[in-house]
């Protein structure tokens, strides 16, 4: 009988051995967030109608709930509206876990000094981003519908009144929009300090950068807010605030490195 002999892998195959590894862990680490993503969902899902009422309340303050109502004008604008609502509760839920998993699919290629550099920002990305929604929700919410509500005219000599009847799936659309972009924008120093400690910006670039940050600031205000002064500057305020402590985290990172 003939024997056969183990031929040892090629250098082609030696190098797309690790590629491969590498893959799967990513697929790993995606399907866990996924799922996590899944599982938020469901318990969201589950509560949509409680979920509704806390981002209502704002609004149901503001009318002070006397002869107001949401209406759908659609059969199944309320249905759809509550599935988007708990993919959004649901992935808000998942962000600890997502960057969790992030964390452990990078962590194995740095070292340990890197690795203790890098915990910070695990721990302080979701605590940015819920710090950013509760200031929209708890700040900006009750302030801006009393803004839009103002615009509510009774009918008086002949004429016809103004009243708000807010349909269901635009108002939860646009309070998770303003949610979200709260959130997400507060994580800017998170960005700025990893480019910063990837040597993409330095803090003196982003201080002489400051003036045309400062514009940009409320450019992107005024996209992501509603077209009121007070939720502009309500976020405005805050990422400038932002901005000025990632130029000191980046010289937290220049000085850590000896530069």
């Amino acid at each position: 009988m003939k024997e056969f002999e183990i031929t040892p892998p090629t250098e082609t195959e030696a190098e797309a051995s690790p590629l491969l590894t590498h893959a799967i862990e990513f697929r790993r680490r995606l399907i866990l967030s996924m799922l996590a993503i899944l599982a938020g969902f469901i318990i969201c899902f589950i509560f949509a109608q409680e979920l509704y009422g806390f981002l209502v309340k704002p609004l149901a303050e503001a009318t002070g709930g006397d002869g107001h109502r949401m209406i759908y004008t659609g059969l199944t604008e309320a249905f759809i509206t509550y599935i988007r609502l708990a993919l959004w509760g649901g992935f808000i839920l998942a962000i600890p876990v997502i960057v969790t998993q992030v964390w452990l699919y990078v962590a194995p290629g740095l070292y340990a000094a890197e690795k203790k550099a890098f915990l910070p920002f695990l721990i302080v990305t979701p605590l940015l981003f819920f710090l950013g929604a509760a200031m929209a929700y708890y700040i900006v919410f009750p302030v801006a519908w009393e803004f839009f509500l103002s615009f509510e005219v009774m009918g008086a000599g002949g004429s016809l009144p103004i009243q708000m009847e807010a349909r269901v799936s635009e108002y939860l659309s646009l309070a998770m929009t303003i949610i979200f972009a709260f959130g997400l924008s507060f994580e800017m120093p998170v960005a700025l300090v990893l480019m910063a400690k990837a040597g993409l910006v330095s803090a003196a670039k982003l201080a002489s950068f400051r003036r045309f940050a400062i514009v940009l600031i409320f450019m992107m205000a005024a996209i992501l807010t509603p077209p009121d002064v007070f939720s502009q500057i309500a976020l405005a305020l805050p990422m400038m605030l932002l901005y000025e402590i990632s130029i000191l985290g980046a010289k937290w990172v220049e000085k850590n490195r000896g530069t």
